[in-house]
């Protein structure tokens, strides 16, 4: 069997067993990270990245999830799969949506995703874009976008002869016009809703009619809104039945309350709560019937008995004996409560004692570190200055003399030092220029990571690319000098070690964390081998400063697959 048409069998068979086998765990990531290095075929890999970013997904785990889909993304640009590709960009889309916290704006890659649709000609999905559009912009600054896409997807709908989508359509046009326009307006679209769907639908229904009946409400109508409920008490439920019958008698009871009609409201509001506590305490319901199931044996027991004053001394007795006893166990119960409750607080009062000491070390030392990486920027940038100004200019001037001195020295003596001279003086200014590239004081982490990795791009033949999210704002200027040295010597150790023709420098503020990811092409290594006090790979002077930070250091690699090494530290 053809190795390609192999992997794509296993990725089939794991697509379909995910949820049986490894139930979108540990095993699964894992799973997918040995066959994206395993495998040579660039298509097997692009499949088995999107499926491991689907894991992240399910697992909440958007920072990996949305890096993983962003990876098969341009990988599938990079094969020209134009279907994968779009299938990349509606999961970003989704995520993003979902997951608010990233803070990037989703609408482009569901643009691109769009456009993809518009080429293959596909109507129902073209119809399920637009109705993403109009999700998307449903909010009180966009409504009107929402709006039109809504009417544009009910055209396609129409066409389609698909009555079920155009009922669906109807009533979240319903809901907009409610929410934004004019209960009129919303009304209209509720009763062509219903027109459209089925007998079967019975769900969609009952909900239509509670958000038509919400409309009459709004305009304190409430005998109208009185007339929906009810045709939404007609409707059997498929699903969470009590929640939604909840919901049906709060609104009856507060429309019959308008009305004063006390009696009804009364009425339904017994039934509202008597739901409520049955969705709150099913559990404690169980065991009050099997009291009550007791209860009744008891009694039927007691009534066989010979003498019904045995029976109430019998009864008095035992209701007695219950009293003190629990009497007993209450009084002993707030004793030893109290005294619990004594032991926490004096152990929390310890804890805080040693936490402010903990945290008083931790800011001495902190300073501690401030102050050394300031000292030591301040001596990098004297030493760049008398570099620069001073060693640099005696060097200019030496070969100003040489120069006079030619027609009194051997041309070919003069050739030779005057060669010397000029690879020294270069050599002073590359080592000046490398200095002053970690002054970032006026420039800012981005700018100054942009302009090394340009200067080391030209002179080394290796690409260098730095992609940024959220650094839009500068932060504290440690921080900065902090995170820069690390990259600086990631990406030092890069150019000595790794042989690459690639690097890229991903920087990411995710407002409470800042993400540093460094990649490249290069001949990689076995991480379990490379200890992190050999000085050789720098990797002690990283995992220290990163440690001050209270971070973290995680290093991705393989002999022949490149090397991934992410950073994430607090802020």
């Amino acid at each position: 069997m053809n190795h390609f048409i192999k992997h794509l069998l296993i990725l089939t068979l794991a697509v379909f067993t995910t949820a049986n086998v490894f139930s979108f765990n540990e095993d699964s990531i894992s799973f997918y990270r040995q066959e994206i290095k395993s495998t040579k075929n660039s298509i097997v890999k692009a499949k088995s990245i999107f499926l491991l970013a689907q894991q992240f997904d399910n697992l909440n785990k958007a920072d990996s999830a949305f890096f993983y889909y962003t990876k098969a993304l341009k990988l599938n640009k990079d094969l020209n799969s134009d279907s994968e590709t779009a299938s990349c960009n509606r999961a970003i889309f989704t995520l993003l949506v979902a997951q608010n916290q990233l803070n990037i704006d989703p609408i482009s890659y569901l643009d691109a995703y769009y456009n993809y649709v518009k080429s293959t000609d596909d109507q129902q999905q073209l119809l399920q874009v637009k109705l993403d559009y109009a999700s998307y912009y449903f909010n009180p600054k966009e409504h009107k976008k929402a709006k039109t896409y809504y009417l544009d997807a009910l055209t396609d709908a129409k066409s389609l002869q698909d009555s079920f989508t155009m009922a669906k359509i109807n009533t979240n046009l319903g809901l907009l016009h409610s929410g934004f326009f004019s209960q009129d307006s919303a009304k209209v679209y509720y009763k062509r809703a219903i027109s459209l769907y089925k007998q079967e639908h019975s769900d969609q229904l009952f909900s239509t009619y509670i958000n038509y009946a919400n409309a009459f409400e709004k305009e304190k109508n409430f005998v109208e809104a009185i007339k929906h409920l009810e045709q939404a008490k007609k409707f059997k439920l498929t699903k969470h039945e009590k929640m939604y019958h909840k919901i049906l008698y709060g609104k009856l009871s507060n429309c019959y309350e308008q009305l004063e009609d006390y009696k009804s409201a009364l009425n339904y509001y017994d039934k509202y709560i008597n739901i409520k506590d049955s969705l709150n305490i099913e559990a404690q319901n169980v065991e009050i019937s099997k009291v009550k199931e007791q209860f009744d044996n008891e009694k039927l027991r007691a009534d066989n008995l010979e003498s019904e004053a045995k029976r109430i001394q019998n009864r008095n007795l035992l209701f007695g004996s219950l009293g003190v006893i629990l009497f007993g166990s209450i009084t002993f119960f707030l004793i030893q409560k109290n005294t619990r409750k004594k032991q926490r607080l004096a152990e929390q009062e310890k804890q805080l004692e040693s936490q402010k000491l903990a945290t008083t070390l931790k800011e001495q030392e902190l300073t501690a570190i401030d102050a050394m990486i300031e000292g030591q920027e301040k001596e990098r940038q004297r030493i760049a200055n008398d570099l620069h100004d001073d060693l640099g200019g005696l060097m200019a001037t030496v070969k100003l003399h040489f120069n006079a001195l030619k027609e009194k020295s051997t041309p070919e003596l003069f050739d030779k030092t005057n060669n010397l001279i000029d690879e020294a003086y270069q050599k002073v200014r590359t080592v000046a220029h490398a200095k002053n590239s970690g002054v970032i004081a006026k420039q800012g982490l981005l700018k100054a990571v942009q302009h090394m990795a340009d200067k080391i791009s030209v002179a080394n033949k290796i690409q260098i690319d730095v992609i940024d999210h959220g650094l839009d704002q500068r932060l504290e200027n440690s921080l900065e000098l902090t995170l820069f040295r690390v990259i600086q010597e990631l990406v030092t150790n890069i150019l000595k070690h790794a042989d690459a023709s690639e690097v890229t420098i991903h920087l990411t503020n995710h407002e409470d964390s800042i993400n540093i990811m460094v990649e490249d092409n290069g001949k990689g290594f076995n991480p379990s081998q490379i200890a992190k006090s050999n000085a050789g790979m720098g990797i002690n002077s990283i995992d220290k400063r990163i440690e001050h930070l209270d971070g973290k250091l995680t290093i991705e690699s393989e002999i022949n697959q490149g090397t991934t090494v992410i950073v994430d530290i607090p802020i």
